[in-house]
């Protein structure tokens, strides 16, 4: 791609509209006010730092977790600038902070691509901190201006200090009235997302530093190798099946191209694909280019090498990709996003580029690392025999199950409501929680599908095994969708699955398994936002009349500060709660607390699967250890 101009200047910046909703509706411009809500100002500050970094003006990145609360990001780049907008009579820097989509990254400025997936800019921070102060190093000097609930103190930055180096320092206080839930930073939820980015652009070098506990963390996330180093970092409680990891790399005019691949013993694909830095994961252009590539390569060196018989079919795409780990990611000059979440990319004319760039670069690739190109092929061919069993106990369960002429498990307790948006199906364990689940339902919206026992874990089986299983096979039954290349989202027939499942550690080790299960072969139900967890409680309290539920340890402890005599009565499962504890705790949707599935991260998804569900038990351990006390959202 076409260097950017070193231009950066006031008449780079393109202003489109005023703040004036933001804080009003700040859910419609950062997602919401919760937690997610919160941890998105801070990619909005550091996105503007990463289009430094991916004009070739910045290598420096320092993010700081303040010990007051608040946040400070710091680059190396070229400082926002501090000359007038012909448009607001302003500096470039306050127009930047106090104008919706103000920035250089629109229209034909300062930015020949930038990343920022909804494009709201850092403005929005602004609007939605008590206190921001900006800290520019431009044109020989240091530049300061500070805003109080997004209105500048001073009508223009204060010159400063000389100096011989460029940048930005932002720091910003979220305001405490708009996230009321909470305005703590997680520092794992920063450190996944900042590595991520470090991974994605080769070189640059992150810095992340925690002051809020008795002493400061800090953390440096920098990748020489790019997305090798990420595919080596996804891959590693996976086992390779060779060593060298396949890295193509093309430019042209337009879009550029990274692709890193490797193939393991895994029996599922993980492929993440980025635009801009952002995370693709309802795929798009670039995805389905790589797709075809790779089919065509694979199976044309296959034919080369006699690997595949004459009379032997093309292998599919699906079989290609069985165990492989790869990213994509493409920079386009106007992304244009679509889909449920705007995070699949529309573009046509880079489905044709990742294409032919792929044609021409893996076949070299293949031919260069020709014994572990057949061994890419063996690996294919097997996923090709297993896909063949897989479809004949697909046929088979379907003949078992009645679907073929709309039967349903006999152990389903349906709901009498057809209308799949306001169907919910409670996954529950266990015959004696069915009971009062039963009994507690709304049967008219709310459906019941016990399950005895522990799924298999489908981390480490293929499909065709997984079908054999009998509650696997009621699962897919009961949801209508299908499952691997049959799944089609658009025929569940509840839009609401509710895992639920005891508040203990075989609770917990079940609903992995069921979200396992959903995330490898039915994944589409958790992009389109069906897949929630229950949260019922672990314990009763009764203080006078009055019946007290609390969820887990943390609570109860809370609760006793207050009423330090109670006896709490500890609920050994579902099983124990009659109906209406049941229902007023759990299932009832005035009352109830779920947490929705969801697939935002989807890199930190993949990692926290193949941990908690594969072979490598010392990183499982590990992961339990860290996390036993800290489960709040289940954000995968």
């Amino acid at each position: 791609m076409t260097a950017t101009r070193d231009s950066y200047k006031a008449k780079d910046i393109t202003v489109l509209e005023g703040l004036e909703a933001v804080k009003k509706r700040p859910g419609m411009y950062i997602g919401s006010t919760g937690p997610r809500g919160l941890h998105h100002l801070i990619w909005e500050v550091v996105d503007n730092s990463v289009d430094e970094a991916m004009a070739g003006h910045c290598d420096q990145i320092a993010v700081t977790l303040r010990e007051d609360g608040g946040v400070e990001v710091s680059d190396n780049g070229r400082g926002i600038p501090i000359d007038k907008v012909d448009k607001t009579k302003r500096s470039a820097l306050t127009t930047v902070l106090t104008t919706l989509h103000a920035g250089g990254k629109f229209g034909e400025g300062a930015y020949t691509v930038s990343g920022g997936l909804h494009g709201v800019g850092v403005s929005v921070v602004n609007a939605l901190s008590e206190r921001l102060e900006a800290e520019v190093r431009t044109d020989g000097f240091v530049y300061t201006q500070n805003f109080k609930n997004g209105i500048p103190e001073t009508k223009e930055p204060k010159k400063g200090r000389p100096i011989k180096k460029t940048g930005t320092t932002i720091r910003f206080w979220p305001a405490k009235d708009t996230f009321t839930e909470s305005i703590e930073f997680d520092y794992d939820t920063v450190s996944a997302r900042l590595r991520e980015t470090a991974f994605l652009n080769r070189g640059l070098h992150i810095t992340l530093t925690d002051e809020r506990g008795e002493e400061p963390v800090v953390d440096e996330f920098h990748y020489k190798g790019g997305l090798v180093d990420f595919v080596k970092h996804l891959n590693s409680k996976r086992d390779p099946i060779h060593p060298h990891i396949i890295d193509i790399t093309d430019v042209n005019d337009d879009a550029e191209m990274d692709v890193a691949l490797q193939w393991t013993t895994s029996y599922t694909e993980s492929v993440l694909s980025f635009a801009n830095n952002i995370n693709t994961h309802e795929g798009g252009t670039h995805e389905e280019g790589f797709k075809k590539a790779l089919t065509k390569s694979i199976n044309e060196f296959a034919r080369s090498k006699n690997l595949l018989k004459e009379k032997d079919p093309n292998l599919t795409g699906e079989d290609i990709r069985e165990g492989l780990t790869g990213v994509v990611s493409v920079r386009v000059k106007e992304p244009q996003f679509e889909g449920q979440t705007k995070t699949k990319l529309g573009n046509t004319e880079i489905r044709s580029y990742v294409e032919k760039a792929l044609n021409r670069r893996l076949p070299e690739w293949l031919e260069k690392y020709s014994p572990e190109a057949r061994k890419i092929v063996e690996k294919s061919v097997s996923a090709a025999k297993a896909r063949e069993a897989a479809r004949k106990a697909r046929e088979l369960t379907r003949r078992k199950s009645g679907l073929e002429s709309g039967g349903l498990p006999d152990k389903l307790a349906d709901c009498s409501s057809r209308d799949p948006g306001e169907s919910e199906l409670f996954i529950v364990e266990g015959k004696s929680a069915a009971g009062p689940a039963k009994s507690a339902r709304d049967s008219a919206t709310q459906a019941i599908l016990p399950i005895r026992g522990k799924i298999l874990n489908v981390e480490k089986a293929r499909l065709a095994k997984a079908l054999q299983n009998t509650e696997v096979q009621d699962i897919i039954t009961a949801m209508g969708t299908g499952i691997g290349e049959e799944f089609d989202v658009t025929k569940a027939r509840y839009h609401k699955i509710v895992v639920l499942t005891d508040a203990d550690v075989d609770g917990s080790h079940i609903r992995t398994l069921l979200l396992t299960l959903l995330f490898r072969h039915m994944r589409g139900l958790i992009e389109a936002g069906y897949v929630y967890v229950a949260q019922p409680p672990l314990y009763r309290v009764k203080v006078g009349s009055k019946v007290h539920y609390l969820k887990d340890e943390e609570e109860l402890t809370e609760f006793k500060k207050s009423h330090p005599k109670v006896k709490p009565t500890r609920f050994k499962g579902l099983g124990e709660m009659n109906p209406s504890e049941l229902w007023e705790t759990t299932m009832n949707p005035e009352t109830r607390t779920l947490l929705r599935v969801d697939m935002e991260d989807a890199a930190r998804a993949e990692e926290v699967f193949v941990t908690l569900m594969g072979d490598d038990v010392s990183s499982r351990k590990l992961f339990i250890q860290q996390n036993a006390d800290d489960v709040r959202f289940l954000d995968i």
